[in-house]
């Protein structure tokens, strides 16, 4: 086989392709899937609010349930309480959580309490008075570095009323 032969560029071009592949296979393999992280709140402090808008700021604290360290950049996410949402978070500042660790933050959220505590009690006055509430807090979590830049989180539960 000549040069001329093997250089053509439809083989150069699977050449790549294949070389690609390879590549991103064993990157894949090397890349561990990262679990989502568990969030919960510390404390909460009022920032200012009215009537319509409140601002809270949150001290969570964030725990790996993976056996290396995450960089995050920044969380973002939002809050429902019985379908209805009550507030949406975000932390700018950077972090790292030690490999099957925990680490806090502080989180600004803004939140709709009196707008939320409406709709609820008009459900409750078709529906009648609920035993609990669900609750939904889904997000992400940014990371500094790495192949994969987020982790979604999504933590569902229930809090009882009576």
């Amino acid at each position: 086989m000549t040069v001329s032969n093997f250089m053509r560029p439809g083989k150069v071009l699977a050449a790549c392709a294949l070389a690609a592949t390879l590549l991103l296979s064993a990157g894949c393999a090397v890349t561990p899937r990262l679990e989502p992280p568990q969030l919960s709140v510390v404390g909460v402090e009022i920032v200012r609010g009215d009537l319509f808008e409140q601002r809270f700021k949150a001290r969570m604290r964030v725990q790996n349930p993976n056996d290396r360290s995450i960089a995050v950049r920044g969380v973002s996410y939002t809050l429902q309480i019985g379908g209805e949402e009550l507030g949406r978070g975000l932390s700018g500042s950077s972090f790292t959580v030690p490999a099957s660790g925990e680490a806090e933050f502080d989180m600004l959220v803004t939140a709709n309490l009196a707008g939320t505590v409406m709709r609820l009690l008009e459900r409750a006055r078709s529906d009648g008075l609920p035993d609990s509430l669900s609750y939904r807090l889904r997000g992400e979590v940014k990371l500094a570095e790495g192949l994969v830049r987020t982790i979604p989180f999504d933590e569902k539960g229930s809090v009882r009323l009576r």
